[in-house]
């Protein structure tokens, strides 16, 4: 009687094993869904020009289709400037101490937008130099790292700029932006354009 309860007893911890191993292990599909999920980009460091260029154009497919930015959390604003492509965050990022919900690309950059009045305290916090500065507008900016690369196949230098950046603009009063832009430009000889395609030969024999 005793030898068939311990092996009742078996048998039952090991359907019982059996059923939380299958609860616990992933199936297929949650694998296949993890697998296809796009990697969160690292906002505040892009923001804060913690980043390379590689780095930032990562986000592009995002920035010109909104179903891959939806895929990241992003939720498309209406375009309140036509030089900025906003958007509203489910999470807030602390970008320089200040949280936001709101991040817009305009350009080689991308920018956090803070409900801060007046962008001068930021910039001198962040010991930026002056572009613009009058009581309507105020940009300041800063290089903080250039780099350049000899391309031995288009004879052309690329250069690389990382420039961190804070200003105000009409169009979103009361707000700072602040921001870094990722600037690629080539230097060198223009490429050789194109030969032209022979001219046809004109196969009708000459009247004369």
């Amino acid at each position: 009687m005793t030898a068939r309860v311990n092996a009742a007893c078996v048998a039952a911890a090991l359907i019982l094993c059996s059923g939380l191993a299958s609860a616990s292990d992933p199936t297929p599909a949650d694998t296949a869904d993890k697998a296809a999920a796009p990697a969160a980009p690292d906002l505040p460091a892009l923001i804060e020009c913690r980043r390379e260029i590689a780095d930032f154009l990562k986000l592009d497919p995002a920035v010109h289709d909104p179903l891959k930015a939806v895929a990241l959390g992003w939720k498309p604003l209406p375009q309140a400037n036509p030089f900025m492509t906003e958007f509203e965050l489910t999470a807030p990022i602390t970008v320089f101490g200040h949280q936001t919900r709101h991040i817009a690309f305009s350009g080689d950059s991308v920018m956090a937008i803070l409900d801060l009045p007046d962008p001068r305290p930021l910039a001198h916090q962040l010991a930026l130099e002056t572009g613009i500065d009058t009581p309507a507008k105020a940009i300041f900016g800063k290089q903080l790292r250039a780099t350049e690369r000899f391309d031995p196949d288009s004879g052309q230098t690329l250069i690389q700029a990382v420039i961190l950046n804070v200003s105000n603009v009409a169009s979103h009063p009361g707000k700072t932006l602040v921001g870094c832009s990722y600037n690629l430009d080539t230097e060198g000889p223009e490429p050789e354009p194109a030969s032209p395609p022979p001219a046809a030969v004109n196969a009708v024999p000459n009247a004369d």
